[in-house]
């Protein structure tokens, strides 16, 4: 029972951060790093931490289970098409370098 709880409660301190980063970020680019990174982060452990916790038949905890595993595996692939069609449309870094400018050598 203790581990189901730390696993929710970091879940949710985790979303919690990236809250704070999408509010906190200048530009679309470390928003959506922020809240990618977090929501796959703290959605995991809070499927695993209900998974374990839930007093629910083993299919429910075995449906919980693979949707933490669809998240760790859609997450990254759709932040990665918002970046670049941000980038395509013209969105600038408002920090750092952009690494995928043209001009740059």
């Amino acid at each position: 029972m203790v581990i189901e709880l730390i696993l929710i409660i970091f879940g949710i301190s985790i979303m919690i951060f990236g809250a704070i980063g999408l509010l906190r970020f200048p530009d679309p680019y470390t928003r959506l790093h922020a809240a990618t990174k977090t929501d796959t982060g703290g959605a995991i452990s809070i499927l695993i931490g209900t998974a374990l916790l839930a007093p629910a038949p083993l299919s429910v905890k075995i449906k919980l289970v693979l949707l933490a595993i669809l998240i760790a595996m859609i997450n990254p692939m759709i932040s990665h098409a918002i970046g670049r069609a941000a980038h395509k449309s013209g969105i600038e870094p408002k920090v750092g370098i952009d690494m995928y400018a043209r001009d740059n050598p």
